[in-house]
């Protein structure tokens, strides 16, 4: 008999098992019904008796209600099922039972029928030393009752037939489950024999014995043969896989040691670094010995706090989630800040849950960027220079006019009155602390940038630009509408970085406004600039009423060295800038226009929570 056979006959064995436990099911299901049965036995019963007693217990005919109990319970088996049955009428008076001895009083009102109740079932305790099912029904005679008739089963006589039913139903099972022992057992012995071989050859390959033979003395059936020769390969598959995994592993050590960038790995939970590249040391400045078991906390601040959220502790299911965190502040061994580019993936490092980071130092690239940005800065400034010898101008020509007025009236030698004198004198004063905003406002924003990011109001950044360009809008005859709360809360940026964006921003609509393409308003030319809140983010808005961009333009306008200006007016690299510095302040910059109607560019910020 070959392996099929014998898995065959295990499988009867729990199908006869099945077959036992639905057979238990039918003797409880059978013995409900029974019981059932009998019940409405007695209710048939009961109701016989009725049918017949109505013209009797009008007639108050109590030999005739006599004879009618006593049949009842003597036809046929009845008298070792129906203990006993009376009958009464309306008040409660027995006008007939079968008793033979004096009625017991306690059965009078221990079954009552409610008015409206057809029939009434009840087990009654200790009548004449039984337990009995108590079967009540009313006698009517038309719509009204005339009485109730009483019929006793004998629940002695219910349990003999149950008892007898259930010690079939018990001998049935032994026989089944003496069968089926022998029988599993048998099977067991045959089946379990060549199985009991390979578990042996298991436990050699378990303890890395991958040399072990497989010898079934010629027992083996078929099958077992055919499992003995996968055991094989699966053994060569394994050491195939263990020369791989070498392999692999010299790759990986290679890769790791001699990686260009600085490489981490850390602990899924606490962030602890578990191993380090020598490039790591290299570039944070630690000695290995130091830079293992360090937190990484220590060694990026911000990125730390970030991480709960990118790679949930022991998320099993995410071996290959990655995340970036372009732009990050670090720190060396000796507090010296750095930027890097941080690349995190999910991975299994020795059995457990951990993180491996790839940082890129791009220190330098920033420091380009930020030079790029200078250079934007002071070729905005060399472009608005007319505008800003104009703004100058203004209050040192009233310092000159002042002053002129003074020299004159010394040397004429007139007294000068103490109001003339004080309204001279303020207005001098005046005009000279406007020359200093407007000098401080070119100084600030002409400054280098700095590259911390810190908490500030991004009202602050638009009025220092509006005050270098306010002068030159009006003489371009442009309508500047500013709208700027002082309630909205603080924002996580570079202020001088912020101000070059809004000066690309003003600028750019400035040019819009006063393109020779742009159309002849009723209202003239306008550039809206506000600032709102909005779901948690605090916004600027900065739009014009001038010729617009066309759609097919939209998607293009953030790239490096592309504008819609004319060749000569500009390089195209404002708005790329732009782009890097909202994104780098968390920032996200959209972009509505339409061509004659005019365009909008929307920036929108993380707002953060106001300081108590």
């Amino acid at each position: 008999m070959n392996l099929k056979n014998k898995i065959l006959f295990s499988t009867l064995g729990v199908v006869l098992l099945v077959s036992v436990c639905i057979a238990l099911v039918a003797r409880y299901i059978l013995i409900s019904s029974l019981t059932r049965e009998l019940e409405f036995r007695g209710l048939g019963i009961a109701q016989s008796v009725a049918d017949r007693s109505a013209p009797f217990i009008l007639t108050q005919d109590e030999p005739s209600l006599v004879n009618l109990a006593f049949e009842a319970v003597l036809v046929g088996e009845r008298k070792d099922l129906v203990s006993y049955v009376f009958i009464l009428d309306t008040d409660q008076n027995v006008l007939a039972s079968t008793f033979i001895v004096p009625f017991p009083e306690k059965l009078r009102g221990a079954n009552p029928l409610m008015p409206d109740e057809k029939q009434s079932i009840r087990t009654l305790d200790d009548v004449l030393g039984e337990s009995v099912y108590d079967v009540a029904v009313p006698v009517k005679e038309g719509i009204y009752n005339v009485g109730s008739v009483h019929v006793g089963l004998s629940q002695r006589h219910i349990g003999a037939i149950v008892s007898k039913l259930r010690n079939i139903f018990v001998g049935f099972l032994a026989g089944i489950v003496i069968f089926i022992f022998f029988l599993s057992q048998s099977l067991a012995r045959n089946i379990t024999k060549p199985i009991r071989a390979l578990m042996r050859v298991a436990e050699e390959i378990r303890r890395d014995n991958l040399e072990v033979t497989m010898d079934f003395g010629g027992r083996a059936d078929n099958e077992v043969v055919e499992l003995a020769d996968s055991f094989s390969n699966m053994v060569r598959h394994i050491k195939d896989y263990r020369a791989e995994l070498k392999r692999s592993q010299l790759k990986y050590r290679s890769l790791f040691h001699s990686g260009p960038d600085p490489i981490f790995v850390l602990d899924m939970d606490t962030h602890e670094v578990l191993d380090a590249n020598p490039m790591a040391t290299e570039v944070f400045g630690y000695a290995r010995r130091d830079l293992v078991n360090k937190y990484f906390s220590s060694l990026a601040p911000e990125v730390e706090s970030l991480l709960p959220q990118a790679f949930p502790q022991r998320d099993m299911d995410a071996q290959s989630r990655c995340a970036s965190f372009p732009k990050s502040l670090a720190y060396r061994s000796n507090g010296e800040p750095f930027y890097v580019n941080l690349h995190v993936c999910s991975t299994i490092y020795e059995e457990q849950p951990a993180l491996i980071v790839s940082a890129t130092d791009i220190t330098d690239m920033i420091e380009k960027d930020a030079q790029l940005i200078q250079a934007s800065k002071m070729k905005s400034l060399g472009e608005m220079s007319a505008g800003i010898a104009h703004e100058v101008n203004q209050p040192l020509n009233a310092i000159k006019v002042g002053s002129e007025y003074l020299e004159l009236l010394a040397s004429k030698g007139e007294t000068i009155p103490p109001e003339t004198f004080g309204k001279v004198t303020r207005q001098i004063s005046q005009q000279v602390d406007r020359a200093s905003e407007i000098i401080q406002a070119m100084r600030q924003f002409g400054r280098k940038a700095e590259l911390l990011k810190e908490r500030m109001n991004l009202a602050s950044p638009v009025r220092n630009v509006l005050r270098i360009l306010r002068q030159q809008l009006q003489l371009d005859s442009i309508q500047l509408e500013v709208h700027l709360p002082d309630n909205l809360p603080p924002i996580l940026g570079q202020e001088n970085r912020l101000q070059q964006v809004v000066f690309n921003l003003v600028t750019n609509a400035r040019d819009a406004v006063c393109s020779e393409e742009a159309p002849n308003r009723p209202e003239g030319r306008r550039i809206q600039v506000e600032l709102y809140q909005n779901n948690g983010r605090v916004c600027l808005r900065v739009a014009d009423n001038g010729v617009g961009i066309p759609a097919s333009r939209l998607d293009k306008i953030f790239e490096p060295f592309y504008t819609t200006k004319d060749t000569g007016k500009g390089m195209g690299l404002g708005l790329a800038i732009t782009y890097g510095i909202v994104k780098d302040c968390n920032g996200e910059i959209t972009v509505e226009s339409e061509p004659g109607n005019g365009t909008s560019f929307t920036l929108s910020f993380p707002a953060l929570e106001v300081s108590a």
